[in-house]
């Protein structure tokens, strides 16, 4: 039987009893043949635990007669067969220090000092000594130094993808191969549009391993590529390029809508490590993506029970991080709720709070479990962990507790001690528009004729800071902002630029829905000035005229 028809033939195979009748039949094997055999008996009989019919696969006696051509003809087999068979037998567990193994093991050290073994050799070898001995192999640093003496130029997509690998598993960092490294940037991005969809997942998760944050271009063009490929991506794949978009902070629209027509047709198939991370996808980039939420809301209420704690609130704060409710709202935090009074102990507590944070930025009140928030015991155990009770833990806490208060009167149970309270809610640096802030200052002079009139980024006794106050007495004139006594009315301006809204929308997140909710229960009236009703606005008079009707529908006046 010719090579090729062997191969179709041993493909089609699903057990190791199967693969040894087939064998049987032959008169004569190829080496090649007899290390794909081997091969093919490991990715049927090994998984997760191991070999599973060991006895018998290694007391067979076709097994045994494999093993013995390949022990005593090892100086004659090719370096293909050669070092198939090696890895073939590290995967099935054979021992290492077995004749059989210490044979070929010696046989491939002996190739590769004579510099014999071409670029597919070399990351066979390489990965079999790391599967054998791991990163701390003293012959992969010989591996590597034949890799990097070879012309990269001349390596198919193939060969690149395995020298990525064995380097993602071998250097990590990267630093001592970093030239080598570069030289592969260079290549891969003038072929990334022939990758496949395994390897272009390969690259770019070798690129997020290997910290290769100057090869941007590459980054780019990857996932760029990758857009074509989300229908075809398996789970482990979509999760690899999902994680390099992350971390190299990238973002793309028409991948975005890739997974928008992708996910809600295959999220009830999908692995819920991959949901998850299509979730954090979206909550990190800021996508309101209201086809990918319905879809996972509707999987979550069937499938939660799947998930771990963690995947379970890596699918929820989304929800509260953009500020929106799915259609199966109630049956979707039902779900939650259930979960929670089920598997309470087993969430870690900065996930636990984190998610419980994300509730109520949506209105969806934890009342029952606040008790166990605010308890010492819980309080403890967030500050032994990593991150302790840092600003953000801190400001969730508040926010909790702020909510009972104003929106659960209610609530009877334990307060949060004023000693893990904030005095006032982190601004995110990025999320005050100063430029945009500016621009309305300069229209607020321009129609209240002086800068005493108001006062801007105002901290509150609750909290909150606020963008812009207005203080008006009984009669509805403006008084100074100094003035504490006869206020009569606060107005609060919220000048939200485009960071305090959900990407290429109009839809405010979480946290500034929340803070404008509150400041109208604490007596504020609240006037927003979203970006895009003032973008288009030129000069000071159009500002003045804008916010004089936003601001002071009814008549006002000052006291001069």
């Amino acid at each position: 039987m010719d090579e090729q028809m062997f191969f179709e033939k041993l493909k089609g195979l699903d057990t190791s009893k199967e693969i040894f009748k087939f064998l049987s039949s032959l008169e004569v094997m190829s080496d090649i043949m007899a290390a794909a055999a081997l091969q093919r008996i490991f990715e049927v009989e090994v998984d997760g635990d191991g070999l599973k019919n060991f006895e018998g696969v290694l007391e067979n006696e076709v097994f045994r007669a494999l093993c013995f051509q390949l022990e005593y003809e090892s100086s004659k087999l090719s370096n293909t067969g050669l070092l198939n068979a090696l890895h073939a037998l590290i995967k099935l567990r054979i021992d290492p220090q077995s004749s059989l193994v210490a044979s070929l093991l010696s046989e491939s050290q002996e190739r590769l000092g004579k510099g014999q073994l071409t670029i597919k050799n070399l990351c066979n070898l390489g990965e079999t000594l790391l599967e054998l001995e791991g990163p701390s192999c003293a012959t992969l640093e010989q591996i590597l130094n034949h890799v990097q003496g070879k012309d990269v130029e001349e390596w198919s997509p193939s060969e690149m993808v395995m020298v990525y690998r064995m380097l993602q598993m071998s250097v990590r960092e990267g630093e001592q191969y970093q030239d080598l490294l570069n030289r592969m940037n260079n290549v891969t991005l003038t072929i990334a549009s022939q990758l496949s969809p395994k390897f272009t997942s390969i690259v770019l998760n070798s690129l997020v391993v290997l910290q290769q944050t100057q090869a941007v271009p590459l980054v780019i063009t990857l996932c760029k590529h990758s857009v074509k490929h989300v229908p075809y991506f398996t789970d482990d794949e979509l999760v690899n390029v999902l994680e390099a978009f992350l971390y190299f902070g990238h973002r793309e629209q028409v991948f975005t809508e890739a997974l928008e027509t992708h996910v809600p047709k295959s999220v009830f198939s999908m692995h819920p490590e991959t949901v998850s991370k299509v979730m954090k996808y979206c909550c990190q980039k800021m996508i309101l993506s209201k086809p990918i939420f319905d879809a996972v809301a509707e999987c979550f209420i069937s499938d939660a029970d799947g998930f771990t704690t963690n995947q379970i609130a890596e699918c929820i704060v989304p929800f509260g991080t953009l500020n929106y409710l799915p259609p199966s709202t109630s049956s979707f935090f039902g779900k939650l709720e259930s979960i929670l009074h089920t598997r309470f102990s087993q969430f870690q507590p900065h996930t636990l709070l984190s998610l419980l944070h994300s509730c109520v930025l949506i209105q969806r009140y934890p009342v029952n479990f606040l008790p166990k928030i605010f308890s010492p015991y819980f309080l403890q155990q967030l500050q032994a962990q990593p991150p302790g009770l840092d600003r953000i833990v801190t400001s969730q806490l508040t926010r909790l507790f702020l909510t009972a208060t104003l929106e659960c009167p209610f609530y009877q149970g334990p307060k949060l001690l004023p000693k893990y309270q904030v005095k006032a809610f982190l601004m995110h640096s990025c999320s005050l528009d100063v430029h945009l802030l500016n621009r309305v200052k300069t229209g607020l002079l321009s129609l209240l004729k002086k800068r005493i009139y108001f006062a801007s980024e105002v901290s509150t006794p609750y909290f909150y800071t606020v963008d812009i106050e207005i203080k008006l007495d009984e009669e509805g004139f403006v008084l100074p902002a100094a003035q504490c006594e006869e206020i009569n009315r606060r107005i609060a301006l919220c000048v939200d630029g485009q960071n305090r809204f959900c990407i290429n929308s109009h839809h405010l997140l979480g946290e500034e829905a929340i803070k404008q909710r509150h400041l109208k229960l604490l007596g504020y009236e609240v006037v927003q000035i979203p970006f895009f009703e003032i973008e288009s606005l030129k000069n000071s008079r159009k500002m003045a005229a804008y916010l004089r009707k936003k601001v002071f529908p009814c008549a006002y006046g000052l006291r001069c």
